[in-house]
């Protein structure tokens, strides 16, 4: 009998995955009861019943790590909370390396796992061996162990989560399929099924496979694409040890599962099989793929050389079933830029039973609180751009990221596949200069430039890459002469009406009525004090203004700007990226090099610090704005995009008797991390609040009318001593590299963990930055009666703290 629908609840959840009992669950721990979960077929029949079920706890960031690690205690207390078994064991994990790159990243990975509290080992091939038998490690040079991972029954799991979201008050009907939105005053109002209509407050796309298809309903962008998924079963392996840790072969890219003695392998392998781009069927419901041996073959003789048991062992079970993955191997979550109250949790990337419950419980609080509940930029869904969801995109880079899961996570390493997407229209100069390109949100953008008859490739490795020296080259360029480098990609936008003045001064923290030409650095907060953009303004006349932003904001901040616009407001909004090219010249001599260009007077009187006008460059009229993110002297030129090839090549002419270089991203981090400059997305977050991030000094508290985060502020001034601080660190060693999630020790003492980091040619030594936490207070005087070391690989060095940059800390060379 077909259950009723209600005509209404809080919230609908679209799809009866492990994804979207867990959010129905999570949502009645809060005391939300009024929830209907809607599954077109029958739980768990797209891809969670067909999952391996892996439940590890290390994931590639802290924040990611948390969260899986919350799914694995969860899964520990479920059955004993809803009577319903989850086959949830605490197996614990082995993964080995077999080349010294990866025993690199486990390492790593090992020491970013003392800073999230769970135990993990670096062990040797003899002590892996002792833990998995049967491992051939005749070319294993060492592992990790993570005692505390596990495994559980995929739909088991789901089916526990249910219990819980129904004895909780939540309603989970099956056999119900969502054909459209309703949507009113710019939000999502319901959801249209095939047996009527329910009237929601909000709607959770929770649909697996099809939640991009869901999505365009609502003209919500869900990029994600299913691929071929492949594992295989043994039969009965008398020599197989029961209750053996998950064993990883990363380089082999196969994983090892024994199951009631038998053997699971799963692949992932390189060069997937991209599926579903002509739809999914209508009647797909726990359906299997066809077994395509051959793709397969490569991959099952690597299992047989790690385990030579399978040599001689029959498989019994050759399946195969499709994932759905993203375009950055990042699963999507959060409430959509397009449309209020339509939140998504899809696109797990086969990670799905491991992040469900952290997941769940994250979307179930912001749909509470009305805000992420901590920092979640790794997965949120802002960060997506509408060509990300095309089908051409999606098919070409899916073949990609399935494989990448298990590729050594080389720092700065680049996709291969669907590149090109968004170019400057200084591409080909840049190339023709030796430019090796990276892609940040669809942008190819020139990260180092490659010396004459140098590969233009990347090589990597965890230690000095191939471009090291030229990133020596180019850096010493723009500290001791001139360099140039095209960042168009700026995100853009436009500011204006008879209320910008007062709605830009109400969600900027620092006072942006200024004079018309003069520039501000400033914060977007919330209400927390924590950081939701880190921009400059640039005031164009009375009531007009220009917000520049990093390149991976620009859905997030164009959706700030939109949410936070009172409804009577005369305010408009124009994303004004594409058509504005930007060339920036810095350097002790770029003023020498803009001067011969133009007869506009560029002297330090005429042309101050933070100030911004329009000039005639060679045949153009551009907008030079004196500021920098490197700490030195020089201009933005913000240029219309047909006049910026013949500008860059004047002012390259121009620079010529100085050495002029063009210079590229590595090189443009390496010289902000010398200034100790903030990078919002790693070094400052929506969690990090102003004060804590040590940018107190962009807010202005006696602006009339106040600004959003100003209480916040307040408070945490009044409570005293800062307890959490940013501060930066020079390693007293040159070798060491590091990058990100390396924990900060005081005295032996975990204190805190890397937000990012980089080898900073002009101190000699990598420099690195985070936040640490003291009860007492971060002080100054804390911070130099203690000995301070940061972990690189298992090994600790000694690095010197400070709260100031630890270049020109005065400022002297910017105001020159």
């Amino acid at each position: 009998m077909t259950k009723q629908l209600p005509s209404s609840a809080r919230v609908v959840i679209v799809g009866g995955g492990v994804i979207g009992c867990s959010v129905a669950y999570h949502l009645t721990k809060l005391g939300i009861t009024d929830v209907v979960l809607l599954e077109r077929k029958q739980l768990t029949c797209g891809t969670t019943w067909h999952a391996a079920g892996l439940v590890p706890t290390l994931r590639a960031t802290y924040n990611m790590s948390m969260l899986a690690n919350y799914s694995a205690s969860l899964y520990d207390t479920l059955e004993s909370e809803t009577g319903q078994a989850t086959g949830f064991v605490r197996n614990g994990s082995l993964t080995i390396a077999t080349n010294k790159e990866r025993l690199s990243e486990l390492k790593r990975g090992a020491s970013m796992a003392k800073v999230a509290g769970f135990p993990c080992d670096v062990i040797n091939p003899e002590q892996a061996r002792d833990l998995w038998p049967l491992l051939n490690i005749d070319d294993v040079l060492g592992a990790i162990h993570l005692p505390m991972d596990g495994m559980a029954s995929p739909v088991d799991v789901t089916q526990a989560l249910a219990k819980g979201a129904r004895m909780g008050g939540a309603q989970i009907i099956e056999g119900v399929k969502v054909l459209d939105m309703k949507i009113r005053d710019g939000k999502a109002a319901g959801v249209i099924t095939e047996q009527g209509d329910i009237d929601a407050e909000y709607v959770v796309n929770c649909a697996g496979m099809w939640a991009r298809e869901f999505g365009k309903k609502a003209g919500v962008n869900v990029p994600l694409h299913g691929a071929e998924h492949f594992y295989v079963v043994t039969e009965n392996m008398p020599n197989l040890q029961h209750g053996l840790p998950t064993l990883r072969d990363m380089d082999g890219y196969c994983y090892y599962k024994e199951d009631a003695g038998k053997l699971l392998v799963g692949m992932f392998e390189p060069g997937a099989k991209p599926w579903g781009q002509d739809g999914i069927p209508e009647d797909f419901c726990f359906d299997e793929l066809p077994e395509d041996f051959e793709h397969l073959e490569p991959y099952l003789e690597a299992a047989m050389h790690r385990v030579p048991e399978l040599e001689k062992t029959g498989l019994q079970v050759f399946f195969n079933g499709p994932e759905s993955f993203t375009p950055d191997d990042r699963y999507h979550l959060g409430e959509a830029p397009e449309l209020r109250n339509y939140f998504v949790a899809a696109g797990f990337n086969s990670v799905g039973i491991q992040s469900a419950g952290g997941a769940g419980k994250m979307l179930a609080e912001w749909i509470d609180k009305g805000h992420a509940p901590r920092d979640l930029w790794d997965v949120d869904i802002r960060r997506n751009m509408p060509f990300q969801g095309t089908q051409k995109y999606l098919q070409e880079r899916t073949t990609e990221t399935l494989g990448l899961l298990y590729e050594t996570h080389y720092p700065f390493k680049q996709f291969k596949t669907s590149r090109g997407v968004r170019r400057s229209v200084l591409h080909d100069q840049l190339k023709a200069q030796g430019a090796v390109f990276g892609s940040e949100n669809g942008w190819e953008r020139a990260n180092w430039f490659a010396n004459e008859g140098q590969e233009a490739e990347y090589e990597y490795s965890f230690g000095r890459q191939n471009w090291f020296d030229n990133n020596r080259a180019e850096h010493e360029a723009v500290r001791n002469s001139v360099g140039v480098i095209d960042q168009s990609s700026f995100c853009k936008y436009q500011v204006e009406g008879p209320d910008a003045v007062s709605y830009l001064n109400r969600i900027c923290s620092n006072n942006i009525d200024v004079a018309v030409g003069r520039m501000v650095y400033t914060q977007w907060l919330n209400d927390r004090g924590g950081i939701e953009a880190d921009v400059t303004v640039t005031r164009l006349a009375d009531d007009r203004f220009l917000v520049v932003s990093g390149v991976a904001c620009q859905n997030r901040d164009m959706a700030w700007l939109r949410s936070n616009k009172p409804a009577d407001a005369m305010v408009f909004f124009t994303d004004m990226t594409s058509a504005m090219a930007v060339v920036t010249v810095m350097g002790p001599k770029s003023r020498e090099t803009i001067s011969k260009l133009t007869r506009e007077n560029m002297s330090a009187d005429a042309f101050p610090f933070a100030s911004s006008k329009e000039i005639e460059l060679g045949y153009a009229i551009v907008r030079a704005s004196r500021i920098t993110y490197v700490g030195e002297l020089g201009w933005e030129l913000y240029i219309p995009t047909e006049f910026a090839p013949s500008v860059y090549d004047l002012v390259m002419e121009a620079g010529e008797e100085f050495g002029i270089r063009p210079y590229g991203y590595h090189t443009m981090n390496s010289l902000r991390m010398e200034k100790c400059y903030r990078h919002w997305g790693h070094d400052i977050t929506d969690e990090d609040t102003a004060l804590e991030a040590g940018l107190g000094f962009a807010s202005d508290f006696n602006k009339e009318g106040g600004f959003i985060g100003k209480e916040a502020l307040l408070a945490q001034k009044e409570a005293g001593s800062l307890k959490r601080r940013f501060v930066a660190f020079l390693f007293e060693n040159p070798e060491p590299l590091c990058y990100h999630e390396e924990p900060i020790i005081a005295d032996g003492k975990i204190v805190g963990r890397t937000t990012a980091g980089m080898f900073c040619h002009s101190m000699g030594a990598t420099v690195a930055m985070g936040y640490i936490e003291n009860d007492a207070g971060v002080t100054k005087d804390w911070l130099d009666s203690v000995q301070f070391e940061i972990e690189v690989e298992y090994e600790r060095f000694a690095v010197k703290p400070s709260l100031r940059s630890f270049f020109d800390p005065a400022m002297e060379k910017i105001k020159c």
